[in-house]
């Protein structure tokens, strides 16, 4: 794989959509890998007795995922300078979370990404992503 240069984005840039499906596995290891022990994200009977629907993701997968979605489009020599971003609606396991991006920003190779990702409540996550691309050493 290789990374975008500054040369090849523009503002207005969209970034491909991302889906992928949030498994009751995926949800519990996410979290217990981030050393998050809290039990709605892995124990179904007491989130759904303290009113939720489901387990659903914790606020460090998120932020991960948020981060991967971008790092996959640009590359892997894109280096993230900040991410920022608002929680919206629960991620529940056996839901979807889709991803859609443009870049709203950039000048000397560093760009900021608006960011957004879907589940079928509605909007889960919501922010920027700010990164810098290397420059076009051919260019």
């Amino acid at each position: 794989m290789r990374t975008l240069t500054a040369q090849e984005v523009t503002i207005g840039t969209a970034l491909p959509r991302s889906s992928l499906d949030l498994t009751p596995t995926m949800v519990i290891s996410t979290a217990l890998a981030t050393m998050d022990f809290t039990p709605v994200h892995h124990d179904t009977e007491l989130a759904r007795a303290q009113g939720s629907a489901d387990i659903f993701l914790n606020i460090l997968t998120t932020m991960g995922l948020v981060e991967r979605y971008v790092t996959d489009w640009a590359g892997p020599e894109a280096v993230i300078g900040s991410i920022n971003v608002r929680l919206g609606v629960p991620a529940y396991a056996g839901d979807r979370l889709s991803f859609e991006g443009t870049v709203v920003s950039g000048a000397d190779g560093r760009f900021t990404v608006e960011v957004r990702g879907q589940v079928s409540l509605g909007d889960h996550a919501t922010g920027t992503v700010t990164l810098t691309l290397p420059d076009d050493q051919a260019g």
